[in-house]
């Protein structure tokens, strides 16, 4: 059963790697188109902070966080969500091919459903957001100060990409909700555009019930909040204890497991349109 898990994991990657690649190709046949298009991404990604930088030109401190520390919030935040989106985004296209009956076209090919709708048009065009998000990150590292370790070194990157993991899992527990109700991109989009704009302000700002909701229900508080506020030296949210910072990945994977299981529950339960 092992050996058929990994065979079908490579078979995903595989086909993932080869419509990814497609689509890459399609959109650098048009070089000025991507470089505009791109561009426009990273602009309209920025106005997010210019409208933070905003706020911190009447106060100096923002939930007793001053710009620079919420400009690190904001980086890991855009980062981790852009890669996300990049990689899987897509996946908000489900629930208009459950209407339209395009996922049987899918459902035929010798290839996870999966891994071709995370693919579907995929969108290089998305590297202006994660752009965006690295240069706010690396500016907010030059104004922090921060008392470096090895553990907050090596946290740095362990945020990112585990923050990348739970937010795919999002994406595809939001796309097995649409094989039920069919019209449901905007709900799964409060969850993942929604969720990333929460996490660039600091949980300060928040009432305890949102915090306690994002980080028991929705664990989205250990994309950035938990593990930033070890690295920045802040007082945990809630009082959790100081472990919790590095409880990350292990909340990345448990994520994408049960989005897994959402997914092939969702996708057993689909009937077609009949059409």
């Amino acid at each position: 059963m092992a050996e058929g898990r990994l065979r079908r994991t490579a078979e995903g990657v595989r086909a993932y790697r080869l419509i990814a690649g497609m689509w890459v190709r399609s959109t650098m046949a048009y070089r000025a188109s991507f470089a505009m298009t791109t561009f426009g991404n990273f602009v309209a990604t920025f106005l997010d902070f210019v409208a933070i930088m905003l706020m911190f030109s009447r106060v100096d401190a923002l939930g007793g966080y001053p710009l620079p520390e919420v400009a690190f919030l904001y980086g890991l935040s855009a980062t981790s969500f852009g890669l996300a989106d990049l990689l899987i985004g897509s996946m908000d296209r489900l629930g208009r091919r459950v209407r339209d009956g395009t996922l049987d076209t899918l459902l035929v090919r010798p290839a996870p459903v999966l891994a071709q709708m995370a693919a579907d048009r995929f969108a290089l065009r998305r590297l202006g957001r994660v752009t965006q998000g690295a240069l706010v990150l690396g500016w907010s590292l030059t104004r922090v100060d921060i008392g470096w370790t090895a553990d907050r070194l090596l946290l740095m990157p362990v945020m990112v990409a585990s923050g990348c993991g739970i937010f795919c899992a999002v994406f595809v527990a939001g796309a097995a909700f649409q094989f039920v109700a069919q019209d449901a991109s905007e709900v799964q989009n409060a969850f993942t555009y929604g969720g990333t704009t929460l996490l660039q302000y600091p949980p300060t700002v928040f009432a305890k019930e949102l915090v306690r909701g994002v980080t028991f229900v929705l664990p989205l508080a250990f994309v950035n909040w938990l593990p930033a506020t070890y690295v920045l030296g802040r007082p945990y949210p809630l009082g959790l204890p100081r472990w919790t910072a590095f409880a990350s990945p292990f909340v990345a994977v448990a994520c994408c497991a049960l989005a897994g299981l959402a997914w092939r529950a969702g996708l057993r339960s689909y009937r077609s349109t009949g059409s």
